[in-house]
Parts: C-alpha cells; sequence; structure tokens
C-alpha cells in the first residue's frame, strides 16, 4: 500500500505518525510542495501543515494542484489524512469555506475536547474526553458538508472532522514535545511580532511530552483505519 504525503516545510515532517503508517503496512512516498497525477490512485495521502494559507494560490500554485488532486479523490472516495493546513485544504475541497479566524492566532499547547460523535466513531473511541496537542494556526474553517464535527477548542470550534473515510485534524498530535521546541526556537522572531512569550509558551513542552503516547496511539488508530480502507 502506498501512502502520499504532501510536505509543506524543511520543517515540518510526519513525526509520530512515520513509525504506525509503516507499521501498519504502507510504503511512504514523499513530495515537497508538488504533486503527480498517480497520486490521485494512493491508497492514502497525507497533507501535511505549512505556513501558507489555502486562498494564497497565486503565491503558492502546487496549493491549487494540490485542491485539485483532494476534488478528485473525494470524488472517488479515495481516503486523505489532513494535519492544519491539510486540514484547511480537505476542508475547502469539500466545500468549506477557510478564512483568517477571528479569534486569532492559536499557539501553544492545549487541550481539545472531542465531540460524542468522535467519543462513539470507531476509531477514535478510546482516547480521553480531552487530548493534549500542539497548536499553530489563525485560519479556519466553517462547517464543512456532510462531514461530522470531532473536536473544539475554546478559540475555535472547527477543529477535527471526519468526511467519509478521510479525517481532518486542525491541530498536531504527530508533533513531539522535542520538535514543538525547535519549531519554537526556529521563529523566535516570528513569536516576537505575534507578542508572544517563549518561555510561556515553552512551559506548555512538558505537558506536550506526557501525552505523546496517547497521540502516537491515536495516529496508530487513524493508520490502521486507512489501512483497514486500503
Amino acid at each position: 500500500m502506498r501512502a502520499v504525503v504532501l510536505q509543506h516545510e524543511t520543517h515540518e515532517g510526519l513525526g509520530l505518525l512515520e513509525r504506525p503508517l509503516l507499521d501498519a503496512g504502507f510504503t511512504l512516498t514523499k513530495r515537497f510542495r508538488g504533486v503527480e497525477h498517480k497520486d490521485l490512485d494512493a491508497e492514502l495521502l497525507v497533507i501535511l501543515g505549512g505556513s501558507m494559507s489555502v486562498w494564497a494560490t497565486d503565491q503558492h500554485p502546487f496549493l491549487r494542484d494540490e485542491l485539485g488532486l483532494l476534488v478528485e479523490r473525494l470524488a472517488s472516495g479515495k481516503p486523505v489524512l489532513g494535519l492544519c493546513l491539510g486540514a484547511q485544504l480537505l476542508a475547502q475541497a469539500a466545500g468549506a469555506q477557510v478564512s483568517a479566524g477571528k479569534n486569532g492566532l492559536e499557539l501553544g499547547v492545549h487541550p481539545v475536547r472531542w465531540t460524542k460523535a468522535a467519543l462513539e466513531d470507531p476509531v477514535i473511541k478510546g482516547v480521553g474526553a480531552k487530548s493534549v496537542v500542539a497548536h499553530w494556526h489563525e485560519d479556519t474553517w466553517t462547517a464543512v458538508p456532510n462531514a461530522t464535527l470531532l473536536a473544539s477548542t475554546d478559540r475555535y470550534t472547527q477543529q477535527a472532522f471526519r468526511l467519509g473515510n478521510s479525517f481532518g485534524l486542525q491541530f498536531h498530535p504527530e508533533l513531539t514535545a522535542e520538535a514543538y521546541g525547535e519549531w519554537l526556537s526556529r521563529d523566535a522572531e516570528l513569536l516576537e511580532l505575534y507578542e508572544k512569550d517563549p518561555a510561556e509558551l515553552r512551559a506548555g513542552l512538558p505537558k506536550l511530552k506526557a501525552a505523546e503516547a496517547e497521540n502516537a496511539l491515536l495516529l496508530e488508530r487513524l493508520a490502521h483505519h486507512f489501512a483497514r480502507v486500503a
């Protein structure tokens, strides 16, 4: 089985998701800011995060190609896993409207609340009512047509959804505390522009470290779901 992974930033990879995908029997084909026509037939498409917005297709033409691929995959029932920007792209391809969030930047280690539907979902159920995860986004989407809302936060309602056999997660369950700490160091100047306190953000890293096993279990459940679908 082939899983095509679309990567948008050199520092953003599969993280905790890589091992579950391999253990579930997938071979990984990684692409950087580009797609190929044969990706339409891959058993799984994974779209990772990125600093760009979904509508910035003139500056980033590869986003237009990814949206086209997503529309085709959804039409044919081929599964997709979208993380952060990937979830936003999946939402837009499915008919939702993605825009800059009115509640501003969501950044840091914070819990998401799983909905009742999520806790009854055969893939999600078994996790706690809340999961501690890393956030770094300021765009959001309207309700995805025909999708099930899976998770919310106090800042944004739309945090995760299921559409058929596809899933979109606005947050980053794949991020380890070590990797997130590296992100904070890498973008220290950007954090100053956001008027965010790096020390305060780093204070959440131990909580993210403690949540890694639970987040890895969620990713394992997702990987085996996609393997069953394939």
